[in-house]
């Protein structure tokens, strides 16, 4: 339908809805758009500025810049880069999107530093020195924030004005109330100079007793040893970081002096399997990813500030094309913590499903 302007004429005559939307929260336009179709795309947009005009002018004089989703257990607040100051999300800072709270029935208080977030999405990079708003563009462009159903909110950020990135974050409460977040990003111009887009996400954990992440792996000296629990150490921000999956020897080249010191500084240990968990009043915060991905995990031990942790990770996208779409999902479980063994239970199965 897309690459036949003349058939999309005649159904907008006839009266067809431009406004429907599909499971991924994406209208005719968007996928239009998508694919490089123009002048469908212009023919579309045009059609959708006509027959919601009045809609989007009265939805975005009263909606909030965050959706709360509710669902087992667990209540999370969903964000857009906007700052927000009343009841639900007092003192939050603009920059900072994603999950700005996480509480659960055991802990009402909030995982995160209460004004900056989870699960936010911090910096695009190529590895070149930048200045420090280009490499935080994720918290300077707009972001527009749309509820899907009573479980999912989606954020867009529009063509990065430096990167030229487009993307769709999805924020899922599954019924055993564990978040699901899917990427989907589009690059729209060759602005990546080392021919790779490097994604970054940070979650900042309000004054946790340990600063410390736990993971399954081996000592990057011996990754052929049986893999063991390692508890993930770094002396200071930006020193032994980053902690790179067994069989991960893809080189990403990057300059000397560049910024981002989290990124490139790597430790002395590998992860076997691809998650992490840390823990804080009681309560684990466990972050699954699929194999496929090839996520790095990441970690400063005070990255929200004195005695708040980060505990990130990071998605790398080699050899990249224009106008190609690019995926990327993972897994967060909030829950009160018993033992490694009924951490390493429970995530199991939400890993065999993201491996599906």
């Amino acid at each position: 339908m897309y690459g036949y302007k003349d058939v999309v004429e005649f159904l907008l005559t006839k009266g067809a809805d431009v406004t429907i939307k599909d499971s991924r929260g994406r209208t005719a336009y968007d996928w239009a758009k998508l694919r490089g179709h123009i002048e469908v795309a212009e023919c579309l947009r045009k059609q959708e500025t006509q027959d919601t005009a009045t809609e989007k002018t009265n939805r975005t004089a009263t909606a909030k810049p965050y959706v709360v989703l509710e669902r087992g257990e667990v209540r999370a607040v969903i964000v857009n880069n906007e700052a927000v100051d009343d009841e639900v999300l007092p003192g939050h800072r603009a920059g900072y999107s994603g999950v700005a709270s996480l509480t659960h029935r055991r802990r009402d208080a909030n995982l995160f530093v209460p004004f900056y977030a989870g699960l936010n999405f911090e910096h695009i990079h190529d590895g070149t020195v930048q200045p420090r708003d280009i490499l935080f563009e994720p918290r300077q462009a707009p972001m527009e924030i749309r509820r899907i159903d009573a479980y999912t909110a989606q954020l867009h950020q529009p063509p990065t004005p430096n990167w030229k990135l487009e993307s769709w974050l999805r924020y899922e409460l599954l019924e055993d109330g564990v978040i699901e977040m899917t990427l989907e990003c589009v690059p729209h111009a060759r602005t990546f100079r080392n021919d790779y887009i490097g994604l970054f996400f940070a979650s900042y954990i309000h004054q946790p007793e340990s600063l410390d992440i736990h993971f399954l792996g081996v000592p990057s000296s011996d990754v052929g040893s049986e893999p063991a629990w390692i508890r993930g150490v770094t002396p200071s921000h930006g020193v032994l970081a980053t902690h790179l999956a067994v069989g991960d020897t893809r080189d990403f080249p990057h300059e000397a002096d560049f910024p981002l010191t989290l990124v490139f500084n790597h430790s002395n240990h590998r992860y076997s399997q691809p998650w992490y968990y840390g823990v804080s009043h009681g309560m684990a915060f466990v972050q699954m990813f699929r194999p496929s991905d090839g996520t790095r995990l990441s970690q400063s031990p005070s990255g929200g500030g004195k005695g708040n942790p980060a505990w990130d990770f990071q998605w790398l996208i080699p050899k990249y094309e224009v106008g190609k779409t690019y995926r990327f999902a993972m897994r967060a479980m909030y829950l009160p913590f018993e033992s490694r063994e009924q951490i390493s239970r429970v995530a199991r199965s939400h890993m065999a499903r993201l491996s599906r």
